[in-house]
């Protein structure tokens, strides 16, 4: 209701203006079980407090519009208690109310009074308080942190239960210091954390952060320093606006904490404080005529006339703050209307007077003499205050405690004739009541849990009115973004100011921090085998070894293991050369059989020819074991499959060669005994030396530098290497050793002999075999150490092979054109030189028949 209305009650109940109300004697009830309330009735601005030299009396002149509606909203609540049966039924509440002018030392007096036993003025000192029966059960109050912080500490020595309807500083949580506080606001850690939730959700990282220099303002900015650093958002500049008072000499401060904040271009400021400091903060800022910024303000001066009702306030900007929502108290108005004209009626105040004897006028002084001179429009504005329903809701958590301490049930309460305030306290962790709809409970620290609304300012002339643009519910933040308006500028605009010092990092990108502040950095790309762990990274993750990523990636992704397989087109290819020279081999193989008897096949040795030419189609097969998923049986198996049989086929070749040398260059006496040892069982002695030899290189091999399998992880960029691998190369090649040997007297042999007239030359076919072997094996090395780890097996495989092919083209195939396709030469004479070497020397390059043809004509 307006104040005009408000003033036409009054007339209608024939009060003037001018005669004082009986609003001061409203202030104290009787009852079975009193509540004690602590209430901000006036104001201690002018009370010179700062100069007191004697701890008398202190009398508050000016009155404090809201804290007579909170100390109206107790006594509503106590009214609806005793006439209804939801709560002691059959008992009736009472409560008796004091000013505490919003400062400590005014507060404790009546702390004292509601400490001493009841029916007198004193406090006595015994050894034990348990017995103790003090005049209230309970303390409804004080509203701010600051009167919280002393008489918590002194109400917490009794265990005299406290509700505050106000303070919300988290030091209060501490049970320990504060074991009988409880509170129905919720605590300043939950504030702080939807305004870091807020900066976060509109990209602010980069603002300054102030408080007040009191309990509540320290308290806060410390919470919000922390929580915001933990979250990633840097504060540009921090500090304390001091209380205004008498002379004090730390408010020249204020300007140079103003020009550093304007000097830094933050455009966000976290404002924690009490009304009074955030007057004395806005009042310099606008005589400094500092930019406008985006004022986050805590809820102690959101709404504070001290604050709204400057002038020329409209210049500092936006302002945005959480306030509790509560719920909605809709008789509340016409209680606050009844109360006035209750307190404009003679005879009800005469009755009240005459109902209320005893009042302690002598030791406290009148309640709210100021109180009695309120005029409607005082109130008018406050009814629907926030901290009015906290208030109200500390009255009815405290009457739930009561009823389940009391054991009292819808029809009554047993017969109790005490309560001490202790017994009281038991029952108060924990409890769960109903206000108006809403349930709410105080948990094991006193603290009750409700949402918050996100409240901004828009200016209406001459104040500003409180717009809902989003909701807090401890967890989760929802904005309604179409609501609001930034005050930043000239005019009002519906896109979000920016406070960052840097710009935001794109995806992949890590923050490099330059300067002091983690909030200045560059944008840093994350290189392959990183990422990008979470958007305020400051260094980039590295991926596990069985993971790859690539430049500015922010996840990892699994290798996939790569390795010479069967389908790759290099395998493929070789695998046809295997099936070219393996068939060739076994073609050559099945000719030397056939005509085993022949003096061709028994000049190239006989079945060692054979055994060499099986042992070369070995050497073809052995490649079969590089292509394929490694295993460490395959990896052992790989080089004794191959030089093993190499080394059979070379022995062979070398007996071949060791014949043509000794034939042609020692004398014809040791030539033929050594030659027919050598053609004997000899010969296969030598072949099983040698390859007695060489098992014993490739078992010291295995056994001493045992190849395995291995996975390298970082060899290739997306794909794990799986493959065989050598630990020292030197063994490696020592396994070559025996074959290189072979082959080197092979071809040192046949290379120094000269060939026999009229005879086939089987030295220059021994010659270029070991050339191919040589000219195969020199070329690996190089290529095998340059090539990638992922092919080498490929050019093993290779290497192998065109061995295989070079000894096979060079010594065998032409001796399998000759028993193709010029088996007339198939002779000993041609093969083994016994006459006809002048023809053979003339006419060499034709054919048989028609040498004889020639011969006989």
């Amino acid at each position: 209701m307006t104040g005009l209305a408000l003033l036409s009650l009054m007339a209608v109940l024939g009060h003037g203006m001018g005669t004082p109300l009986c609003l001061s004697q409203q202030l104290r009830m009787q009852g079975d079980y009193m509540l004690g309330g602590l209430f901000p009735l006036g104001s201690a601005e002018e009370a010179g407090l700062g100069s007191r030299t004697q701890p008398g009396g202190t009398v508050c002149t000016r009155l404090s519009s809201l804290g007579l509606l909170w100390a109206l909203a107790l006594k509503m609540a106590v009214e609806e208690i005793n006439n209804g049966s939801a709560l002691l039924p059959g008992l009736r509440l009472g409560y008796d109310i004091f000013d505490t002018c919003s400062e400590p030392v005014v507060a404790m007096k009546p702390s004292l009074m509601f400490m001493a036993k009841a029916g007198s003025c004193d406090i006595a000192a015994y050894c034990d308080y348990t017995r103790y029966q003090p005049r209230v059960l309970a303390v409804i109050g004080p509203h701010s942190s600051e009167l919280a912080v002393v008489t918590g500490k002194f109400f917490g020595f009794f265990l005299m239960p406290q509700v505050s309807y106000g303070a919300s500083t988290e030091r209060l949580s501490n049970r320990e210091t504060f074991p009988s506080f409880f509170r129905t606001v919720p605590s300043d850690r939950v504030q702080v954390a939807a305004m870091v939730e807020l900066l976060l959700t509109l990209g602010w990282n980069w603002v300054a952060a102030m408080g007040s220099d009191d309990e509540y303002g320290r308290q806060g900015l410390n919470l919000f320093s922390s929580q915001a650093n933990a979250r990633g958002i840097c504060i540009a500049h921090e500090g304390l606006v001091p209380l205004p008072g008498n002379g004090s000499p730390r408010l020249g401060s204020v300007p140079g904490l103003l020009h550093q904040v304007n000097q830094s271009k933050v455009q966000v400021v976290v404002l924690f404080s009490s009304a009074r400091a955030a007057r004395t903060l806005f009042t310099y800022s606008i005589q400094s005529r500092l930019a406008p910024k985006v004022w986050v303000a805590s809820e102690a001066w959101l709404t504070s006339d001290l604050v709204t009702g400057l002038p020329n306030m409209p210049q500092v900007g936006s302002v945005l703050g959480f306030l509790q929502q509560g719920a909605p108290m809709p008789s509340f108005s016409a209680y606050v209307r009844h109360r006035l004209a209750l307190a404009a009626n003679p005879t009800f105040c005469s009755k009240l007077d005459a109902e209320q004897p005893g009042l302690e006028e002598h030791v406290m002084g009148l309640r709210c003499p100021q109180c009695n001179h309120i005029s409607p429009e005082n109130l008018t504005l406050e009814l629907l205050h926030h901290q009015t329903f906290a208030a109200y809701a500390a009255v009815y958590g405290v009457a739930q405690a009561l009823h389940n301490t009391l054991g009292c049930s819808t029809t009554g309460c047993p017969s109790w004739p005490t309560v001490q305030p202790w017994q009281l306290l038991e029952n108060m962790y924990n409890t769960t009541f109903h206000v108006q709809g809403l349930v709410l409970r105080f948990d094991a620290h006193g603290n009750v849990n409700m949402d918050y609304d996100l409240k901004q300012w828009v200016w209406q002339n001459p104040r500003p009115e409180l717009r809902t643009v989003g909701t807090f519910n401890g967890r989760r933040l929802q904005l309604q973004h179409s609501r609001m308006w930034w005050h930043t500028g000239s005019k009002a605009l519906c896109q979000v100011p920016l406070s960052q010092c840097s710009k935001q990092c794109q995806e992949g990108q890590v923050r490099r921090v330059k300067g002091f502040h983690s909030c200045c950095y560059d944008c840093v790309d994350c290189k392959e085998g990183s990422y990008q762990d979470s958007p305020d990274a400051i260094v980039c993750t590295p991926c596990q070894k069985e993971q790859w990523s690539p430049a500015r990636s922010m996840r990892c992704f699994p290798r996939t293991p790569k390795f010479l397989t069967w389908g790759e087109p290099t395998v493929l290819g070789l695998l046809l050369m295997l099936g070219l020279v393996l068939g060739l081999v076994l073609a050559a193989l099945g000719l030397f059989l056939q005509h085993r008897d022949s003096p061709l096949v028994q000049a190239s040795g006989g079945l060692r020819a054979c055994f060499g030419l099986a042992c070369l189609g070995l050497v073809c097969l052995s490649v079969l074991l590089f292509p394929g998923y490694p295993s460490n049986i395959s990896c052992l198996a790989q080089q004794p499959l191959l030089h093993l049989p190499l080394t059979g086929c070379l022995s062979t070749l070398f007996l071949q060669g060791a014949q043509i040398f000794i034939d042609s260059e020692l004398p014809p006496a040791w030539g033929a005994w050594l030659v027919g040892h050598l053609q004997g069982p000899w010969g296969w002695l030598v072949v099983l030396l040698a390859l007695l030899a060489e098992a014993a290189l490739c078992t010291w091999y295995l056994l001493a530098f045992p190849p395995e399998m291995v996975t390298e992880w970082h060899l290739l960029p997306t794909e794990a290497l799986v493959h065989c691998r050598v630990h020292y190369w030197i063994s490696f090649g020592l396994v070559h050793a025996i074959n290189a040997l072979l082959a080197f007297l092979c071809f040192l042999g046949t290379f120094l002999v000269q060939s026999r007239p009229g005879c086939y030359n089987s030295a220059r076919g021994l010659t270029f075999a070991m050339l191919a072997y040589f000219i195969t094996w020199v070329s690996f090395v190089p290529i095998f150490a340059n090539v990638h780890v992922a092919y080498q097996p490929a050019v093993q495989m290779g290497a192998t092979l065109l061995c295989a092919l070079g000894v096979l083209a060079a010594f065998h195939l032409p001796k399998c054109h000759l028993l193709l396709w010029q088996p007339e030469l198939n002779t000993p004479e041609f093969f083994q030189g016994e006459g006809h070497g002048e023809v053979a020397r003339e006419r060499g390059g034709r054919r048989v028949g028609e040498l004889t043809q020639g011969k006989s004509e």
